[in-house]
């Protein structure tokens, strides 16, 4: 049973959702002032803050497997202070704009990335870009598909962070990221979490 508190953290949680969802649209112009705050209390009473997706590929294992069900933690305006080093990400694939993927935040904007390779010069991500990596160490580059192929990728990409993998009936759980994602989330996961519906999910 969610107790008060994590229900108040819930709620919080969501209204900072609701009002950085609705700010996103009036500033792109999907609505306009006096619709803002219909939109806000809206999604705040309507919306959720999580939604499922399928991912396959060997990627990201042992953390998620192919063919897991997951569920994504929405993420209106990921900026460096809502997603984190070291958090998993859901985010359009860069090779391929209609598809995602799924990878591990490894460095974000102002950080200097240094090649193991002595010809490639450092060089500083610039403002909204992020540096990607796959979990998957056996893998090499090109079959990773990560930022080590592809270079660095906008933020703006990102759609989601992922909070809870279910790779089978009995082996599913929470997603380590990083230690402020985790804190965030976990009222959000202690509310939005069904197991059962995941597993409805991944079977159809």
């Amino acid at each position: 049973m969610v107790s008060l508190s994590t229900w108040v953290r819930y709620a919080a949680k969501k209204f900072e959702y609701s009002v950085s969802l609705g700010w996103k649209k009036y500033n792109v112009g999907q609505i306009n002032v006096t619709e803002l705050s219909d939109a806000i209390w809206k999604n705040f009473f309507q919306g959720r803050l999580t939604f499922m997706h399928w991912t396959k590929g060997e990627e990201m294992t042992p953390i998620i497997s192919s063919g897991g069900t997951l569920l994504i933690r929405k993420i209106p305006s990921p900026t460096p202070t809502q997603v984190f080093v070291g958090d998993v990400v859901l985010m359009k694939d860069p090779e391929k704009s209609d598809n995602y993927i799924v990878r591990r935040l490894a460095a974000i904007e102002g950080y200097e990335m240094v090649s193991t390779d002595e010809k490639e010069e450092p060089f500083v991500l610039d403002m909204d870009q992020c540096w990607v990596l796959s979990d998957n160490s056996s893998l090499k580059s090109k079959e990773a598909r990560d930022s080590r192929l592809f270079g660095p990728v906008p933020m703006t990409d990102i759609f989601g962070r992922v909070i809870y993998s279910l790779r089978s009936a009995v082996d599913h759980g929470p997603v380590e990221n990083s230690r402020s994602a985790m804190i965030q989330d976990r009222p959000v996961l202690a509310v939005e979490l069904d197991v059962e519906e995941m597993a409805k999910n991944s079977k159809s």
